[in-house]
């Protein structure tokens, strides 16, 4: 009945929120105390049960989660520019070596572990062995304050490429769709995401922030750009289903294309979607994972649990490590650590793995008992090892730096504190022979030229290329200096300026005055990078 299925809504919720104010006075993580409140509440006292009325819910819930995932850990740009980099190969190695060390105990290619499971489901199981959380690790190197240093980048960047591999793989392979492995299948199925995620990526990307601005301004509606983008989510996992994919991975790839809105929009959508997740959905969905929770994995063979206990711990820990290693990474054994970290979206796909048959309830409950000691283990070891680090002197940031990193480490900063007003800039009567030995600086591309309170144009080097050496020692800066429409402002957030110069490939933008569009000053990339370092040893 439904007044049955909101009781149950109603009894979770409250002692879920409940049971997390108690655990966190013994510093155990949220997940874990909503865990233990679907235990309790479903197998021990038998209060609650499961619903066909409630199924919608936790389904939302799925939906919302990993749409916040995408939104607020993954970053596109930078997976896409770091797809030749060192972190690129040290994350690939690090999610290849504990994939195939899990399949070995899933599929049971040398031995029955008597798990029964078609490809899909041992790829997906594999899959869940070798995720990496960032979530889990980004608040680990906030604790010990190593985020903004070179060890914190490289683990931060590491494991961003690694979770969105994973993910996407793991999204192949969870829901009802049964998928065709033959080569041409594959295409298929590869050609069907690639449009879906071209479509997101540009009405995300160019259509929805438009249309909301134009729309807020047209219609002045309180929480209008929240209510558009939960519907826009709804659409798109319904789209991602009837291409079929799993309704997750369209929200993951939504939620991946709207991490490019300006930070202002996120500002205004992302503090009510946590609130609706952290308050409401995500205490439901992992109380009711609890619900599942059994002794029935106690029947599998003793074998067989120390298998999916030690080989993927063993395949992740050597992949991770072997990876750093060929990518020549500074602490290797720190980057391997820091890749074990585990959280809680390895549970939710065990939930839709279950829901969906394709494992069963002993299955589950190891995995998730699993997951849990990750959760509860995996963050002191990695804060041991980040602790003890030591930085050797080859450290590259990734350029550009990942924007959600940046989420942490400049929130709330705008251009207008950064900026020094007194820099000076070249001049448009300057002749390119005396910029080129007065003025290039390394890491930065673009220059600004002004004159008083008045911007000339940007200089970019790659300019210099087609302009004859002999040349250079006659013509003014003013003749090769670009006009722009491309500028920051005072009140602009650091994270935002920085975004603009990544999407149009610069290394600077010229600061203006709002109203009067007087030049005030430029800010540059590197100028941006070297706030983050400051900041790690104590201000900006």
């Amino acid at each position: 009945m439904l007044e049955d299925a909101i009781l149950t809504v109603g009894l979770l919720i409250v002692v879920a929120k409940l049971a997390e104010g108690v655990f966190r006075r013994f510093r155990l993580n949220s997940i874990v105390a909503y865990m233990a409140t679907g235990v309790l509440l479903g197998p021990v006292l038998g209060f609650v049960e499961l619903t066909g009325h409630l199924h919608v819910f936790l389904t939302l819930g799925i939906f919302l989660y990993f749409f916040l995932i995408g939104l607020d850990e993954i970053d596109v740009t930078a997976f896409m520019a770091a797809i030749r980099g060192r972190f690129f190969v040290a994350a690939l190695i690090g999610v290849i070596i504990p994939l195939l060390a899990s399949l070995l105990v899933t599929m049971n290619l040398f031995y029955d572990f008597g798990l029964q499971l078609d490809f899909d489901g041992a790829l997906a199981l594999a899959g869940v062995l070798s995720l990496t959380s960032l979530g889990v690790l980004a608040k680990v190197l906030i604790d010990t304050d190593r985020l903004r240093e070179p060890i914190g980048i490289e683990l931060f960047t590491t494991a961003l490429i690694a979770e969105l591999l994973m993910l996407l793989l793991v999204g192949l392979t969870i829901g009802e769709h049964s998928h065709d492995l033959s080569w041409m299948g594959v295409l298929i199925l590869l050609g069907q995401i690639a449009a879906f995620t071209i479509v997101t990526w540009v009405l995300a990307g160019q259509v929805i922030p438009r249309l909301i601005e134009i729309l807020e301004r047209l219609l002045r509606v309180p929480q209008l750009s929240f209510g558009l983008i939960l519907g826009i989510l709804l659409v798109a996992v319904v789209c991602a289903e009837r291409l079929g994919l799993h309704g997750s991975l369209g929200a993951l790839l939504l939620g991946v294309a709207l991490s490019r809105l300006p930070h202002q929009v996120q500002r205004d959508i992302i503090p009510s979607l946590k609130s609706i997740a952290d308050g409401f959905f995500v205490p439901l969905f992992f109380s009711s994972a609890g619900l599942h929770l059994s002794l029935s994995f106690t029947e599998l063979p003793g074998l067989t649990i120390a298998a999916l206990a030690v080989i993927p711990l063993i395949g992740k820990f050597a992949g991770a490590s072997l990876g750093a290693l060929v990518a020549r990474l500074d602490s290797p054994f720190t980057i391997a650590t820091g890749l074990m970290a585990k959280g809680v979206a390895e549970i939710a796909v065990l939930l839709v793995l279950l829901e969906h048959d394709v494992i069963g309830q002993a299955v589950f409950s190891l995995f998730v008992l699993l997951m849990l000691a990750y959760i509860l283990f995996a963050p002191p070891i990695i804060s041991f090892a980040v602790s003890r680090a030591r930085p050797h002197g080859r450290f590259k940031p990734p350029q550009p730096l990942p924007p959600n990193l940046l989420r942490f480490a400049l929130d709330d900063i705008t251009i207008g504190e950064v900026i020094d007003r007194t820099h000076a800039h070249p001049g448009p009567d300057l002749t390119v022979r005396e910029f080129a030995d007065e003025w290039l600086a390394s890491n930065q591309h673009d220059y600004v030229v002004a004159e008083g309170g008045e911007l000339v144009g940007v200089v970019s080097l790659a300019m210099l290329r087609y302009l004859p050496k002999h040349s250079w020692f006659d013509t003014p800066l003013r003749k090769i200096a670009r006009k722009t429409e491309l500028n920051t402002w005072p009140d602009e957030h650091v994270e935002d300026a920085l975004q603009r110069m990544t999407e149009n490939a610069l290394t600077v933008l010229p600061v203006l005055e709002g109203e009067s569009q007087e030049f005030v000053g430029a800010i540059t990339s590197q100028e941006i990078l070297e706030l983050i370092m400051a900041e790690a040893r104590g201000g900006h």
